[in-house]
């Protein structure tokens, strides 16, 4: 098993973060790493999503929603080919922070039996996330959107 773990802190408020995360149709306006995503936000429904890690060609995969928690968490759960070759649980999480702050946090649990394998995946999945974050805060703190 491998974990991967990126925070920031964003002026803004959890609504402000929250409704910009469920944009999908936003996203390619935005989001570095995540260019694409759809579907519908209702646990147990399957999402569409293209990711783009910084230095690979990028992969579309169809997780499935296990939490959607308005203004704190979105969880999917995406397989590789077949379950048990790699799992990836990802969360997209918000916590409120004094005033209107939040820390927006993004995390991947891979597991399975090629995972001791993706060393360089990982690590470009781990910098895909501080572009997103970075994104982000960006995104939720200008006040011309």
């Amino acid at each position: 098993m491998k974990k991967i773990y990126s925070e920031i802190k964003i002026d803004a408020s959890a609504a402000r973060a929250w409704e910009i995360l469920i944009d999908f149709p936003a996203y390619p306006e935005w989001n570095p790493f995540i260019p694409e995503i759809s579907g519908d936000l209702r646990v147990g429904s399957m999402l569409k999503v293209h990711i783009q890690p910084p230095g690979s060609r990028g992969m579309t995969f169809k997780p499935k929603l296990l939490r959607f928690e308005p203004e704190h968490e979105i969880r999917w759960l995406g397989r590789l080919f077949i379950a048990g070759l790699v799992d990836g649980e990802h969360a997209l999480a918000i916590k409120k922070l004094e005033g209107d702050r939040v820390l927006f946090s993004q995390s991947e649990e891979f597991r399975g039996l090629i995972v001791p394998f993706l060393s360089g995946i990982v690590k470009n999945t781990a910098k895909g996330f501080e572009e997103m974050n970075g994104a982000l805060k960006e995104r939720a703190e200008s006040a011309g959107d």
